[in-house]
């Protein structure tokens, strides 16, 4: 039962990522993903200065006359979005939960994919996969979607990334437009199934970074506990040497993931919890219809 709380959050979110598509994304995003490909339309008769690999021989041979074949784009899309709904997505210092703000970008995402009359999935995972939801059309199922990121309460805390790359493996047959939205902490090193994945589907990384995640305030000692395993220590932040350390560890786990992706071919896009998330992804969308043209 969805209670009526989460169903105002879906209409709130409806009507601002609505009128956000209208003003800043819809444009740019079906200039940046433009199909499948192309698909077998018809047959007409040849005209000088076609392509003779195009030609239907099976057709030629039955009208004594040479055919060609013509073919359209294929413009409809699948979009799924595969996110992480571990315990440390829960957490936020800001405004907003990291949990939150991937619900909102998710909702920005799908109607601007379902105005564009593309397919929509979602799979929720931590250290399984506890949500899947297959690909349709129309903004009934998107409103779907919204509700099920929205008010989903996950089953454990922790991540297992490999399993949601291997699922998705399994069960999206054709080329997909993937959003993978997570904090990424635990992230594996050089994950196989990701590299996998990617040869076949478009990924996109959103990662949802909280400010305490980056740089550690001067706050005396403070008892901090593992959100998916639940160990506590205490640590001074009062130790300049410290705050430091956390930083620069900071840094470099995100270098590492960063190398990897591109690696890979996969673009990734940085949304910080304090901030709005509608300028890094029109950014982003903009500076990728740069690069297709």
């Amino acid at each position: 039962m969805i209670s009526r709380e989460i169903l105002r959050q879906v209409k709130r979110i409806e009507i601002t990522t609505t009128r956000l598509v209208e003003d800043f994304l819809g444009g740019e995003y079906e200039s940046v993903f433009k199909g499948q490909g192309i698909e077998f339309a018809n047959v007409r008769e040849y005209v000088p200065g076609d392509d003779i690999r195009t030609i239907d021989w099976n057709v030629t041979a039955r009208s004594q006359r040479p055919f060609v074949k013509q073919y359209v784009e294929e413009r409809e899309l699948s979009v799924f979005f595969l996110v992480d709904a571990s315990s440390s997505c829960s957490f936020g210092t800001s405004a907003k939960f990291k949990s939150e703000v991937i619900a909102e970008i998710c909702a920005l995402l799908a109607f601007a994919a379902v105005k564009n009359h593309d397919k929509i999935g979602l799979s929720i995972f931590t250290d399984g996969i506890e949500k899947y939801i297959p690909l349709k059309k129309g903004r009934q199922h998107v409103l779907r979607v919204v509700r099920e990121i929205l008010g989903y309460q996950p089953e454990n805390s922790r991540t297992r990334f490999e399993t949601a790359f291997e699922f998705l493996s399994n069960v999206l047959r054709r080329r997909a437009v993937i959003f993978l939205i997570s904090d990424f902490i635990g992230f594996p090193e050089n994950p196989k199934s990701l590299r996998i994945l990617a040869k076949k589907h478009d990924i996109i990384a959103i990662r949802t970074i909280d400010p305490l995640e980056r740089l550690m305030p001067e706050a005396g000692l403070v008892e901090f506990e593992d959100a998916e395993t639940g160990e506590r220590a205490v640590v001074n932040t009062s130790d300049k040497v410290f705050r430091e350390r956390y930083q620069k560890s900071a840094e470099q786990g995100c270098e590492k993931i960063d190398r990897f992706f591109k690696s890979v071919g996969i673009d990734r896009v940085d949304i910080f919890t304090e901030q709005s998330y509608v300028e890094p992804i029109v950014k982003f969308f903009k500076v990728r219809e740069k690069r297709v043209r």
